[in-house]
């Protein structure tokens, strides 16, 4: 005898698992619940500095104390960081010495004063002076004393 209303048992029970059949509104609100909060989470970690301070952390090395473009990154990083000065980091300008040795230099930090920075245009106040030690890995400020150097904060 055959029974010919035998469907295929897939067609019977539901797929469980990794292999179930999602609707849309299923997957949609699925990949909204992944990425939603880790929108979120990058957000705040921009705009509270934290995300700054660790590509510092993990990119800053020993190598990058002779490298003028990392330590001047760094050293903006530090500034800001640090209360040195209570200007956005995109309106300081770090001028470095060209004449000093390459082991030690001098670097002038400016308050740019173009586009939304607080200076009044067309002036270049000078905040203070950073003296590097590129070989002992300190820096030192003349900020609040000019012309004495004391360790930065």
């Amino acid at each position: 005898m055959t029974d010919t209303n035998k469907t295929p048992p897939s067609s019977i029970a539901p797929k469980r698992g990794p292999f179930a059949k999602r609707t849309l509104r299923q997957h949609i609100l699925r990949r909204l619940a992944m990425v939603l909060p880790l929108t979120l989470l990058m957000i705040v970690l921009a705009k509270s500095g934290i995300l700054e301070r660790m590509v510092d952390r993990y990119t800053f090395s020993a190598q990058s104390w002779y490298d003028d473009t990392a330590l001047v990154q760094h050293l903006r990083l530090k500034v800001t960081q640090n209360g040195m000065t209570h200007d956005r980091p995109d309106c300081l300008l770090f001028v470095v010495n060209g004449n000093d040795q390459p082991t030690a230099s001098r670097i002038d930090v400016m308050e740019k004063s173009t586009g939304t920075c607080p200076a009044p245009k067309g002036e270049l106040n000078k905040l203070f002076t950073l003296k590097v030690d590129r070989m002992n890995r300190i820096v030192l400020s003349d900020q609040g004393s000019p012309g004495q150097f004391h360790p930065i904060p």
